[in-house]
């Protein structure tokens, strides 16, 4: 439902390669809108092909915020996002603009809609004391213990998960409440009025040609050569949230000969589609959503209707 008292915001999210940057470049040119990336890999300067980060020509159309600010080495939470949108889409609306917040990074999403749970910051000294009492008793004996303070945490947290396990007790002896009792702590609702849509294909087979194609293009456009320049540097490795990008990882392992080429292909397309099909899971869920679907000439119509 809308609130005609606050700013309107358009959400266009949707699964990789449904053509979110088109229509969110259709919007800027010509209905009064500025675009906002939300996109977890974009952020990233000198990965541009395989993340299909929109070319030069698309960017002088519509250029888009929260693209291209940091380095790989660096790393950038959804609070970050949260906090760095917020202040994007203020600046925007005093513009008297429309804020069109355009990407497929659906946890991104969720924290500028739903808020943030206070969980406290990781402490070395409680962390360090976890695993001591792990080494002595047993991670079992801390299941136990997590049960008795948090059962819905302990439900959802396998013993033979030490790292999820650990968080859920640092979480209680730093804060004194369960990982649960924070978690359903939400941010205050925010003063925008968000106008919500998803594009995807009507059939998954034909995103899935999609994913393909997109991929192959990628290739052509110097893909393999852009993860070398990156392998290249020398401070870069395969555990950064930069490298563990769809594509590539499965760059950087053939690079490396774990692989030959036409095996690196057939696992970067298998991992883009299942990239979307955890988008399409996320958004099958989500709440007042209007479904878009990718072609569709009436798609720009639609959008516009919200808007007046």
């Amino acid at each position: 439902m809308t609130n005609s008292k606050y700013p309107k915001v358009v959400l266009l999210m949707g699964p990789t390669a449904s053509g979110k940057t088109a229509l969110a470049i259709e919007l800027a040119q010509n209905h009064n809108c500025e675009v906002i990336s939300v996109d977890s890999a974009l952020i990233y300067k000198g990965m541009d092909i395989g993340t299909a980060k929109p070319t030069a020509e698309e960017l002088a159309l519509a250029p888009h915020r929260l693209i291209n600010i940091l380095d790989p080495l660096e790393s950038y939470s959804a609070a970050d996002f949260r906090a760095d949108a917020i202040r994007e889409m203020d600046e925007i609306i005093s513009r008297g603009k429309t804020p069109v917040l355009v990407g497929g990074t659906m946890l991104y999403f969720k924290a500028l809609l739903e808020g943030l749970s206070p969980l406290p910051e990781a402490d070395p000294e409680i962390r360090a004391q976890i695993l001591d009492e792990a080494e002595q008793l047993g991670w079992a004996a801390l299941h136990d213990e997590l049960k008795r303070i948090d059962p819905v945490s302990a439900e959802r947290i396998h013993p033979n998960d030490p790292q999820r396990l650990s968080r859920a007790l640092e979480v209680y002896r730093i804060s004194g409440k369960s990982l649960t009792e924070l978690t359903q702590t939400k941010a205050e609702a925010l003063p925008y009025d968000f106008i919500q849509f998803a594009i995807a294909p009507k059939e998954r087979a034909e995103l899935h040609k999609l994913i393909e194609k997109r991929f192959n293009i990628m290739l052509e456009q110097g893909f393999v050569e852009e993860v070398e320049v990156l392998k290249a540097r020398n401070d870069l490795h395969l555990n950064l949230p930069s490298m563990r990008c769809v594509g590539y990882r499965q760059c950087w392992q053939y690079l490396d000969g774990d692989f030959d080429y036409s095996n690196m292909v057939e696992k970067g397309v298998a991992a883009t589609r299942q990239l979307a099909k955890r988008q399409l899971t996320w958004l099958r869920s989500w709440k007042e959503l209007n479904w878009l679907e990718t072609g569709n000439a009436k798609n720009i119509v639609t959008i516009a209707e919200h808007l007046n």
